[in-house]
């Protein structure tokens, strides 16, 4: 089997995983557990957010296997998705089976098994190897091959340890497991789980790698990273987001942090695919802008609402007028916003506008083509600053 064919049948698997996470979810919607299990209660919704995160996922991996089957990155970013709708699913079935039915038909104990140890390298390699390996699928230098065996160290222990743990698995207290160890390799396996915190301490080395990657990185492979970095900052400014959310106001924003998750395998696709790669300072400018104007006209629309409806006495007129202001206000309010933003975040871009504006402007006034001349020599040295600038004007 070729590796594009591979890559669309683990996807394939991963979206039939996701399907049946979600039906469990449905039926078993609002199942509370009992406080000493460390899954959360049923919500389908909530459920469903992750389902078509995974789903999402899947189909990056699988696209950046199918054309880069060589690099290692390639194979994580399909492999994880899969993994965690491994864990997802046993997950799933094992609330049904012994908290939302009980009696109904258990779980295979070999799904139960694989989702018990899949988590580590589906979870670990996420979050250690795609960023010591990213983008070209390498070490930055032979001096970090310490990284990388504590990694792989980590992810083999930690995978050995809970697929061979002794008694009942940690994840699924009411099913013991059926390939678990006695004696002494069980004594082995119980302490190879309590490397657990070295995960994070190769997580640690990995970006320490990947900021080392970066600040020597030239043209493409700068651009690639830094696509990574706008990405993994985006889930660092959502995830705590979310707790201030769900901490501060009790508000269960469940859909935040997974979009901002999936940034992560979209940002590596379009980096080692390089589709677009120098868009970036786009999108970051639109989404800027856009933030800005929808925080801007929700609160006018709030505070008209609320004071036409304090004058008039009547919401429903309140509601027709502050619509109709917003409706009028966006394409100025986006334009100033624009100009703020470009003023503020891409100083550089903003005075080359100007100094083209300045110069077009001057050049409809202008008849002495040395004064032309001499303009044109001016506006292009402010704006692209190129080394040397010679101008030829045909006869």
């Amino acid at each position: 089997m070729s590796a594009r064919h591979f890559a669309w049948a683990i996807c394939a698997v991963t979206v039939a995983l996701a399907v049946a996470t979600s039906a469990f979810a449905f039926v078993d919607d609002g199942t509370r557990l009992p406080e000493d299990e460390g899954n959360p209660d049923v919500n389908f919704l909530s459920e469903l957010v992750f389902s078509v995160f995974f789903v999402t996922f899947a189909a990056l991996g699988a696209l950046l296997l199918s054309r880069r089957p060589r690099n290692p990155v390639s194979w994580i970013l399909c492999f994880s998705p899969f993994a965690l709708g491994v864990s997802g699913l046993a997950v799933g079935w094992y609330i049904h089976a012994f908290y939302a039915d009980p009696g109904s038909q258990a779980p295979p104990a070999a799904l139960i098994w694989l989702a018990n140890w899949i988590w580590a390298p589906g979870f670990g390699l996420l979050i250690t190897a795609l960023l010591l390996l990213f983008p070209d699928g390498q070490l930055p230098s032979r001096r970090w091959w310490p990284a990388g065996a504590l990694v792989g160290g980590v992810v083999g222990a930690l995978s050995l340890g809970y697929a061979f743990e002794p008694g009942v698995m940690e994840d699924y207290p009411r099913v013991e497991n059926p390939l678990g160890l006695g004696g002494e390799l069980g004594e082995a396996m119980s302490f190879l789980q309590t490397l657990l915190p070295f995960l994070g301490l190769a997580a640690i080395a990995s970006v320490a790698a990947l900021v080392s990657r970066f600040r020597r990185s030239r043209g493409v492979e700068r651009q690639q990273l830094t696509w990574m970095a706008a990405a993994a900052g985006l889930a660092v400014a959502a995830f705590f987001m979310n707790a201030v959310l769900d901490q501060v106001f009790g508000v269960n924003s469940f859909f935040l942090l997974p979009l901002a998750l999936l940034g992560i395998p979209a940002a590596a696709t379009v980096a080692i695919l390089r589709y677009r790669l120098y868009d970036l300072g786009r999108i970051v400018n639109r989404t800027l802008v856009y933030a800005a104007l929808t925080a801007t006209l929700g609160a006018t629309y709030l505070g008209l609402v609320l004071l036409i409806g304090l004058t008039l006495g009547t919401s429903d007129v309140a509601i027709a007028i502050a619509t109709l202001a917003i409706a009028a206000l966006f394409r100025p309010a986006r334009a100033r916003i624009q100009a703020v933003v470009d003023r503020r975040f891409y100083r550089r871009r903003y005075d080359a506008e100007r100094t083209l504006e300045a110069f077009s402007a001057h050049l409809r006034d202008e008849v002495d083509l040395d004064a032309v001349g001499a303009g044109l020599r001016t506006a292009v040295h402010d704006t692209v600053q190129p080394s040397e600038l010679t101008l030829w004007l045909r006869p």
